[in-house]
C-alpha cells in the first residue's frame, strides 16, 4: 500500500455519534440513529458511540456489544467471556461457568433500563494501543488492527481526539485497491 496517512480515511469527530459520560443508554441510541442518518451513505455505517467527560475528551466508547451486555447485569457476575473465550475454551465450557440464565428476561423491562441506565457504567475505556496519530502511515494502522484485533482506532493530533479509524473503511480501502490490480 503506497504512503497514505491515517487521516485521509479517518472519521472526522465531528460525524462521529458522541454522547457525554452522563448520559443514559437511550441518549447513547438516538445519538447513534443521529449520525448514521447524517453521514455519507457510501460508507459504512456507525457502529460505536464515542463517550467524553466534562472536559469534552473523549473517555470511551460503547459498541454494539457493549449495550447488549448492559441489558443483562448478570454478565457481571462472571468471568469476561470475550477474553475467556479467546484463550481456546470451547462455548461449551464458558457456559458451564454459570448456572445463571441469561437473556430470562431483560427485554422486558427495556424501556425502563434504557432511562436508568448511565453509559459511564458500561462504557468502554480505550487501551493505550488503540490509538494512532494522524499522520501515521495506513500500514502501521493496519498493523495496529490486526495485531490488537480492534475494530478501530482513536486518531489523535498531539494529545486531541479528532477521529477515528474504523476497520470496515481500512478494508474497503483493501478491496478497492485489489480490484483495481490488472491480473
Amino acid at each position: 500500500m503506497q504512503a497514505i496517512k491515517v487521516k485521509e480515511i479517518m472519521v472526522p469527530l465531528k460525524d462521529y455519534a458522541t454522547v457525554s459520560e452522563n448520559a443514559t443508554m437511550f441518549d447513547a441510541v438516538l445519538a447513534l440513529e443521529a449520525a448514521q442518518a447524517e453521514f455519507d451513505q457510501s460508507r459504512y455505517r456507525h457502529r460505536a458511540v464515542l463517550v467524553y467527560n466534562d472536559q469534552n475528551q473523549i473517555v470511551g466508547k460503547i459498541s454494539q456489544l457493549d449495550l447488549l451486555k448492559a441489558l443483562e447485569p448478570k454478565y457481571d457476575q462472571i468471568l469476561n467471556t470475550t477474553k475467556l473465550s479467546r484463550t481456546g475454551y470451547s462455548l461449551d465450557y464458558i457456559k458451564s461457568l454459570s448456572h445463571t440464565e441469561f437473556w430470562d428476561k431483560p427485554l422486558n423491562d427495556i424501556c425502563r433500563k434504557a432511562a436508568d441506565l448511565h453509559v459511564k457504567r458500561f462504557m468502554y475505556t480505550p487501551d493505550e494501543e488503540e490509538f494512532i496519530e494522524e499522520n501515521a502511515e495506513l500500514n502501521e494502522a493496519v498493523h495496529q488492527l490486526i495485531v490488537g484485533r480492534h475494530h478501530s482506532l482513536l486518531v489523535t493530533r498531539g494529545k486531541e481526539i479528532v477521529g477515528v479509524l474504523r476497520l470496515t473503511d481500512v478494508f474497503k480501502l483493501v478491496c478497492e485497491r485489489i480490484k483495481a490490480c490488472k491480473i
